[in-house]
């Protein structure tokens, strides 16, 4: 008998316990999405780093290893592995097209993941290529392909498909956003063609698999080798330490949106089932009546809670599984990003009882709600539920409250009634509003990004990539011939931390720098200029020391500046300041506007400006997927918890609707009354989610995207958007609340029991 009562009043309030199911549904779903989305990442790439035997250290010298540092360095107790390693920029010859050349000479440690071909052998002949650079470029196992190495070429067959996890973020340098396997990609070469092509072996990197801490391992390297040399741990590495970025990002998003998400569902559901509590009470009354115990009520009336959580969390567990599929698939835009062999979806362990805690509260609160109604005798409980009385409260006391209209009055007598329901309101709106200036706003910062680039700081044509052992007198040469400004770039270390030290040349404006308020800079020869996120304490005029790595030199310099910059951590300075301290560098790179390049053995990669800016489009139009579905999220929200909500205060509202019947009121004027009041919680949700909503991106933009010093941009179309489509879902759910009205049974609702 329970149990069929159950399914009548889940269909007589079928409207409310299909938002509520909609409500968890989304909550779990969007919670597990984004859990699964960083521990997914977290899990794959640590797959993919041991089946690779990823570095945990590399140490680097340009003057190379031999193989006497070699066996030093495998017989330090705590060293599992150890190899000598080559990995630079080749040229595709005959395009402008490039490749990491990656080679492993002991094949022990970083070495590829052959995914079709032969297996990769450190005595046999041949390339093993990215097969996302073969796809895009239609190369197939078998194709000959010539590569420009260090002015040498190195021709072979492609004799298998892989993926590497040192170029699992595949991007020429830290300028590129987006991977671009139709330009740029990498391959692996086996040390007997690296001897073949170059006729020596030079290894100026040696990578290291170790449990030693990072202290411990460049003490005992210091003793072993008998000299300084540059060490990194893999934190330092492009690839690991995107993959940390990734997931320390996907951690902060996974408290921030789904606890957003299940916050408005809980609440929902527990005013929403108190409500049903209140409209049942004459029901339990019965039930009392009938000689139904109360433990035996309660246990039925729980089960509408139990009932509830699971309709919407089983589906929601699916959803999840969709949401987390959405990030880890190899189309997505973590799937365009990282390339990996496999996209498996990974649960972490603490989402189940958090998913188990989230049916028993809801049980709980339907328990407790039941409880409360149960407290008196089977003739109270009869009594239909009234709301307790209200005293003229303080805005009633204030002066002109008697002088406004009926409607206003009425209005805000029924807010201050029914102050939870406000609250849920509002935290439903502010929600909504959160969603839509948060997505539409990472959208206006990323183009302002982009077009920063692309029109302040961006003004050559075409960047040059030279060889490693370019000759100086070469890349000037070919810098005035192209009428070009051009690059040298090294790593130091900058207070415990690897910083890139940029001596720059750039009178031919084809580079440019600009300043914290995008303000352009012409660089002075009478200091060096730091990248916000370096400038921490410190300001112009002040003094800094940062050791390049390879040297035990250490500089001490004066600070001319603070320069936003959108790419690396950077110490920037001119030439003629490199000069001044005497720091030696090596020109890397060359921006030019000119249309003919010459044909130099030097130039190891050619990529255009355009090819740049085009990998930033890409990265919109993933942004753009985000966006659309932040939209749909935030109206889906406010729907189900606006029309829910709406729902359950008209339904405890009819006695007083109808009052205002029997007192003459047309249904367009009751009609009126409603929306006003949703209309009011509408716009104070909406004033008190702009500053809450902008805040938080602020924040989300400072710990997400910090790297390229983005700032916080909301065009007014943005602002304007979230209000418009705020307020139309709110004055749509109103209508069709009002609308309940006009089939409103004045005798059912004015009846009473006394």
């Amino acid at each position: 008998m329970l149990l069929r009562k159950l399914l009548r009043t889940a269909w007589l309030y079928k409207g409310q316990f299909i938002s509520m199911i909609v409500t968890v549904c989304i909550g779990v779903g969007i919670f597990l999405g984004f859990q699964m989305e960083w521990k997914s990442i977290e899990a794959d790439t640590a797959q993919f780093f041991e089946e690779t035997n990823y570095a945990d250290f590399r140490l680097y010298d340009e003057a190379g290893f031999s193989d006497k540092d070699l066996d030093a360095i495998e017989k330090i107790d705590g060293v599992d592995a150890a190899s000598r390693y080559l990995s630079l920029t080749a040229g595709v010859k005959g395009t402008d097209k490039s490749v990491a050349l990656n080679v492993p000479e002991t094949g022990t440690v970083s070495v590829p993941f052959v995914l079709e071909g032969a297996d990769f052998a450190t005595d046999r002949e041949g390339i093993w290529l990215s097969d996302r650079f073969a796809a895009a470029n239609n190369i197939a196992i078998g194709d000959e392909m010539t590569l420009t190495v260090q002015g040498k070429s190195l021709t072979a067959k492609v004799v298998g498909l892989c993926k590497g996890s040192e170029d699992l973020v595949c991007v020429s340098d830290s300028s590129q956003m987006m991977p671009d396997f139709e330009s740029y990609g990498y391959a692996f070469i086996s040390d007997a063609s690296l001897r073949k092509a170059l006729g020596r072996d030079y290894y100026p990197q040696l990578n290291i698999r170790s449990t030693l801490s990072e202290d411990a391992l460049e003490e005992e390297i210091d003793d072993a080798l008998d000299r300084t040399i540059q060490l990194h741990a893999k934190d330092d590495h492009l690839a690991y330490s995107m993959v940390q970025g990734e997931t320390d990002e996907g951690k902060t998003m996974g408290t921030i949106l789904p606890v957003i998400f299940l916050a408005i569902g809980l609440l929902t559901m527990v005013t929403t089932m108190h409500r049903i509590a209140a409209a049942e009470k004459i029901q339990m009354g019965t039930l009392q009546a009938l000689g139904f115990r109360n433990r035996k009520i309660v246990r039925h009336y729980a089960c509408y809670g139990l009932f509830v959580s699971l309709c919407g969390t089983l589906p929601g567990i699916a959803l999840g599984y969709g949401v987390g599929r959405l990030f880890i698939d190899p189309d997505s835009t973590l799937g365009a990003y990282f390339d990996l062999p496999a996209w498996p979806l990974v649960m972490p362990s603490f989402c189940v009882p958090v998913v188990i805690g989230i049916i028993l509260f809801m049980t709980l609160i339907s328990h407790l709600s039941v409880r409360q109604m149960l407290k008196a005798n089977a003739a109270e409980t009869l009594r239909p539920y009234e709301p307790r009385a209200m005293k003229q409260g303080l805005v009633e006391r204030l002066p002109g409250f008697d002088r406004l209209g009926f409607s206003t009055r009425w209005n805000l007598r029924d807010l201050l009634r029914h102050k939870i329901r406000v609250f849920v309101t509002l935290f439903g709106i502010v929600g909504c509003m959160l969603l839509l200036v948060g997505g539409l706003g990472m959208k206006d910062s990323t183009i302002h990004l982009i077009d920063t680039i692309d029109d302040n700081i961006y003004h050559f044509t075409t960047r040059l990539t030279l060889a490693d052992d370019t000759a100086r007198a070469d890349a000037l040469a070919l810098a005035d011939e192209v009428d070009g400004d051009w690059q040298a770039s090294s790593a130091a270390n900058f207070d415990g931390e690897s910083v890139a030290v940029d001596v720059y040349q750039a009178g031919t404006d084809n580079i440019r720098f600009i300043d914290e308020d995008d303000n352009r800079v012409d660089l002075a020869d009478n200091g060096v200029y730091l990248c916000l996120r370096l400038a921490d304490g410190i300001a112009p005029g002040d003094e800094i020391e940062f050791s390049p790595y390879g040297s035990d030199d250490t500089y001490t310099v004066r600070v001319a500046g603070i320069l936003r910059s959108l790419t690396d951590k950077s110490i920037i300075m001119t030439d003629t300041y490199a000069e001044k301290i005497d720091l030696p560098y090596q020109i890397t790179t060359i921006y030019t506007r000119a249309e003919d390049i010459p044909d130099a053995s030097f130039i190891t990669a050619s990529q255009r400006k355009s090819a740049i800016i085009d990998s930033f489009d890409e990265m919109m139009d993933l942004m753009n997927l985000m966006v659309y579905a932040l939209i749909v999220g935030a109206i889906v929200l406010s729907v189900v918890v606006l029309y829910n909500l709406g729902t359950m205060s008209y339904i405890e509202r009819r006695r007083d609707l109808s009052t205002l019947k029997v007192l003459g009121f047309r249904d367009g004027r009751i009609a009126r009354l409603l929306i006003q009041q949703n209309l009011w919680l509408t716009l104070l949700g909406i004033v008190i989610g702009y500053p809450v909503a902008i805040n938080v991106l602020r924040t989300l933009i400072e710990a997400l995207v910090a790297e390229y010093e983005m700032r916080l941009v909301i065009s007014p179309a943005s602002y304007i958007a979230s209000f418009v489509i705020t307020c139309g879902v709110s004055l749509a759910v109103s209508w069709l609340v009002a609308r309940k009205n006009r089939h409103l049974d004045m005798v059912e609702a004015l009846k009473n029991i006394d």
